[in-house]
């Protein structure tokens, strides 16, 4: 059953008022891929009565006041990518598409939706319920953070929105015992995973919003121990002073096992668009997520520009078997359901049931990543696969023979040993290694299939020269003329951003090469994808040292 969304299916229910209205820079596609509808089927199944809105109008109260007043709170999110990202491109060109709005144009997402969607509500309903903010836009500016599109540092966006309080992270352990306590009317400052604004400070204190804005080591030390104490077993509770006033940040929400992962899943989703916003149009993120299956969040990896570790966390956490395969059973029930599943996965596709029995007791190791010395990738994991001895090439050979359909997509972001260092990557090695593997078996099967390579472009550290060196290497190695290079995005709450307002290595305090020019960022991607010989591509010319 959908959540509702008009008032005729809250009456249907029986219902004269909402508890929970949730608001989100999506349509609302009802899918266990999407955080607005896993939060609210959570909610639902504790018997909280709970409404969603997508995509309200900012120019009236038609849409938002649509299911009236939310009697215990109002939960805002931007949807299921910041809505700067969503709307602007690397060089900060406005996007004309969207996949998450019907009919794929970009013309219902608001910049800065957490906060437009906060003014919206308090602009019309008044008084109101408090206010919560949570998603992926919320979570990664949950401190004072540089913004990659004004080019400043910012307040906690819990200040900017004038929201009650902010849950981080996937939030779905965080929000029922928050919702259940907001009915009870019980005290909830000490809910993991919840951020809260106080004359008070608690816990570690960041240098203060104020300092951090004038001085950019001060916010490499602040971003450090925020980014320290984003694990669940070993991170304390951090507060910043903002003016008079402190954020107050608890610590992050307990790691799910499989049986709370299996609960979350096992809801009665639709796998579809609500039929209030398909009568818009089609929805082109329905296309990957309908027939998909999700498997774990979390991702031990640590790519510097990802904010997976910031948002999920580095634990992976896991369904069972039997949960993916319910799943699986569910979609044959679907009239429009082929056979095929078109995704298998979480951030990470072979990280699924792959963990560090320390992590789990004692938390991530402080002085190391788990995966530094071997190669970092989204989607399969290559690295994995070559370093597992024992079952690596038994899981290549049943991944390549029965589970790839013409061309499967590998990340090595890059080829230049500084680069990828810049990127917290190992070298180019084990992807020459996996090609070789995956091309033979490929050959011995009769399949005639091949990788693409996503591959990026103008991140801290990396040149024009970098770039000819990796064109070169796609054309000799790889055989290939790359088409998937995006430009490196500063995104909040990533070592790689931090690098890019910086301009230093906080590893070592050295200075960093950083592209900032919007057109030499474009000519770093150009040089990669040009149909030009690699060795027609001109270098820069070094330049000339000042006597």
């Amino acid at each position: 059953m959908f959540i509702p969304t008009t008032m005729p299916e809250v009456k249907a229910l029986g219902w004269d008022r909402l508890e929970i209205i949730l608001v989100t820079g999506d349509t609302y596609i009802d899918s266990p891929f999407m955080g607005v509808s896993m939060i609210g089927k959570l909610l639902s199944h504790q018997g909280f009565k709970v409404g969603i809105i997508a995509q309200p109008d900012l120019d009236t109260a038609k849409d938002i006041l649509r299911l009236g007043s939310p009697s215990l709170f109002w939960g805002v999110t931007g949807g299921a990518v910041d809505s700067m990202v969503a709307n602007y491109t690397a060089v900060k060109k406005r996007r004309q598409k969207d996949d998450y709005t019907p009919g794929h144009v970009n013309n219902r997402r608001p910049d800065r939706a957490v906060i437009a969607y906060a003014n919206l509500i308090r602009r019309f309903c008044k008084p109101t319920a408090p206010i919560v903010i949570g998603g992926i836009e919320a979570s990664l500016r949950r401190i004072a953070h540089y913004d990659f599109w004004s080019n400043r540092i910012r307040r906690s966006i819990l200040f900017d929105a004038k929201a009650d309080v902010l849950v981080f992270g996937m939030g779905h352990a965080t929000i029922c015992p928050l919702a259940h306590a907001l009915k009870q009317d019980l005290p909830f400052g000490d809910i993991p995973g919840i951020a809260y604004i106080s004359k008070a400070a608690k816990g570690l204190e960041l240098p203060s919003f104020e300092t951090v804005s004038q001085s950019k080591s001060a916010y490499i030390d602040s971003f450090k121990l925020f980014y320290a104490n984003t694990d669940p077993i070993t991170g304390q509770g951090l507060c910043q002073a903002h003016n008079d006033r402190y954020l107050i940040l608890n610590p992050p929400a307990p790691v799910s096992t499989t049986q709370q992962m299996d609960a979350i899943h096992d809801l009665a989703y639709e796998h579809d668009v609500h039929p209030f916003y398909r009568t818009m149009g089609p929805v082109r993120a329905l296309d990957t997520i309908r027939f998909a299956i999700p498997t774990h969040f979390g991702c031990y990896g640590e790519c510097r520009f990802c904010a997976i570790t910031v948002h999920q966390g580095r634990t992976v956490q896991s369904r069972s078997v039997a949960s993916i395969i319910r799943q699986a059973q569910l979609f044959t029930t679907l009239a429009d359901f082929k056979g095929n599943i078109m995704d298998l996965g979480g951030p990470t596709a072979n990280m699924y049931g792959y963990e560090c029995q320390k992590k789990l007791s004692q938390g991530a190791c402080r002085d190391k990543g788990c995966l530094k010395k071997v190669f970092v990738n989204s989607g399969i994991r290559y690295d994995l696969i070559l370093h597992d001895k024992k079952h690596g090439m038994a899981f290549l050979e049943k991944l390549v023979k029965d589970h790839v359909s013409g061309q499967m997509k590998v990340a090595p972001e890059h080829c230049e040993k500084q680069v990828l260092c810049h990127m917290g990557k190992q070298t180019i090695d084990d992807l020459l290694a996996f090609k070789s593997a995956f091309d033979k078996i490929s050959h011995a099967c009769g399949k005639p299939q091949f990788l693409t390579y996503y591959l990026m472009a103008a991140h801290p550290g990396c040149t024009q020269n970098d770039m000819a060196a990796l064109k070169q290497f796609t054309s000799e190695k790889l055989n290939t003329n790359p088409e998937q290079v995006q430009i490196f995005t500063p995104t909040p709450s990533t070592y790689s951003t931090l690098m890019y307002y910086t301009g230093q290595d906080p590893f070592t305090g050295k200075p960093l090469f950083v592209e900032k020019d919007p057109a030499k960022k474009q000519r770093q991607k150009d040089i990669v994808t040009a149909r030009t010989r690699p060795n027609k591509i001109r270098r820069a010319k070094p330049r000339r040292k000042i006597k």
